[in-house]
């Protein structure tokens, strides 16, 4: 088993493409160059992981991706949307969002706070309800309804956080370093988790992560980021079937496909000079 580097075909590892971001830029008021030059095709169905060190745009990219900021250069062409100019981002309806922090209302209980964006759609808590109690037995929080923020872990908040990004049943889901601040073992549980939500609704997921380990054991594409200018450095696919478990986690096939990642990613940090075109 091994990691590929594969060329931009749409197509060859999932679905139809879904977004392309195309010549992608960003530089800030500061004059500080976050990404630069950015190809990236993000196709239906894909858990693509963004790996790369402090710096690299990551959080930018998906900043970009969630219409929370505009590119300086370059576009994202959102297939379908009949639209392809430089301020497109899609339908915001079809966007979730997870941040690293869980972002609750704290003085909202488990219910309220996932019903949020139903509610700012003008759904009605009684209507809502199966919705919301479906993505509550999801995230395996049934019984905490009515539980407030400061009663929950650092887990649990986590899991309310992802119930409230996938209560309006996104196409996309984006998800920023969302368990960089837990343990490990709740951080593993999660993983599976995650995955099993993902398989089970074959959404689109990008996730960042400054973890080579969460990026192979997650995704089926990881696009590796470098810094100074940051830009796409290599893009892997995973050859590793799902479903993917503890087994598949303490497997010698895991370890070698981390070290190849591992191996990408010093590249990347080493690099200095610009984008990589070549895959190397």
């Amino acid at each position: 088993m091994k990691l590929e580097k594969v060329a931009q075909q749409p197509g060859s590892v999932s679905g139809p493409t879904l977004l392309a971001l195309r010549g992608v830029g960003k530089v800030f008021s500061n004059g500080v160059t976050a990404l630069s030059n950015v190809e990236l095709t993000i196709r239906e169905g894909d858990f693509l992981s963004l790996l790369g060190p402090s710096g690299c745009g990551k959080s930018t990219a998906l900043r970009l991706i969630a219409g929370l900021s505009t590119p300086t250069s370059g576009l994202l062409d959102w297939r379908g949307s009949g639209a392809r100019d430089r301020s497109n981002i899609g339908d915001r309806s079809n966007i979730g969002f997870v941040f690293q922090e869980p972002t609750l209302l704290p003085w909202a209980d488990v219910f309220d706070n996932v019903w949020l964006p139903l509610r700012l759609r003008g759904v009605s808590r009684v209507k809502a309800a199966p919705t919301v109690m479906e993505m509550l037995a999801r995230v395996h929080l049934t019984g905490f309804e009515k539980a407030v923020p400061r009663e929950l872990s650092g887990g649990m908040k986590m899991r309310v956080s992802i119930a409230r990004a996938m209560v309006t049943k996104p196409r996309i889901l984006l998800m920023d370093e969302p368990f960089a601040a837990l343990d490990e073992i709740t951080r593993f549980k999660l993983n599976n988790d995650l995955l099993e939500l993902w398989q089970d609704q074959r959404f689109t997921v990008v996730f960042v992560t400054h973890s080579v380990f969460e990026s192979v054991f997650l995704s089926n594409r990881v696009v590796v980021m470098a810094a100074r200018p940051g830009r796409v450095f290599a893009e892997l696919a995973v050859d590793a079937p799902y479903p993917r478990d503890e087994a598949f986690r303490t497997s010698p096939d895991y370890a070698a496909l981390c070290r190849q990642a591992s191996d990408v990613l010093i590249g990347a940090i080493n690099s200095t000079a610009g984008p990589h075109h070549d895959g190397h």
